[in-house]
């Protein structure tokens, strides 16, 4: 099985939503990742292709670090979402690795993620608690991870992140 990971086109939008209402419970996914389009910030989005049938998206927005003087990038993976029928496949995984080095190449410092503590590590991601860095939701410590695209980038830093207001809706 060949795996192609390309950005998100216009025509891959329906494609998308698919995927998002069919991974998760709820379309809640799928309606955040249309409002983040159509909010206009820049996003990474990436798509998954296989035998050229669209399976999994991953979504990075820009999110900010509530400290009173910081220029890191930080961009916030989420959601990624897989077709059922394709996961364990190593789809994820592909997105996910495209997805950071896209950050990188966009001039992103450093990547933050709530998912499961079994998963990320795989990428580099760790307890942001080790950096002294919170998200502004109330989650277990080990679900809320960072991974710095620049090593020692967030040494210095601590704080709280902040997601689009859109996270909230």
């Amino acid at each position: 099985m060949k795996i192609q990971i390309r950005p998100e086109t216009a025509e891959d939008i329906e494609a998308i939503r698919k995927i998002n209402t069919a991974a998760f419970e709820t379309e809640a996914e799928a309606g955040l990742v249309d409002a983040l389009r159509d909010s206009g910030i820049p996003l990474i989005s990436l798509v998954a292709e296989v035998d050229q049938k669209i399976v999994g998206h991953i979504l990075f927005s820009p999110i900010t670090l509530s400290v009173k003087s910081t220029d890191v990038k930080i961009a916030g993976l989420a959601p990624m979402a897989v077709l059922p029928d394709y996961q364990k496949q190593a789809i994820g995984s592909a997105l996910v690795k495209k997805g950071l080095k896209q950050c990188k190449l966009k001039g992103y410092q450093a990547a933050v993620v709530l998912g499961h503590p079994e998963y990320y590590p795989r990428f580099g991601f760790g307890p942001g608690s080790r950096f002294g860095i919170k998200s502004e939701y109330d989650v277990p410590d080990e679900v809320f991870m960072v991974k710095e695209l620049v090593a020692g980038i967030l040494t210095s830093y601590g704080g709280v992140i902040k997601y689009h207001p859109l996270f909230k809706t």
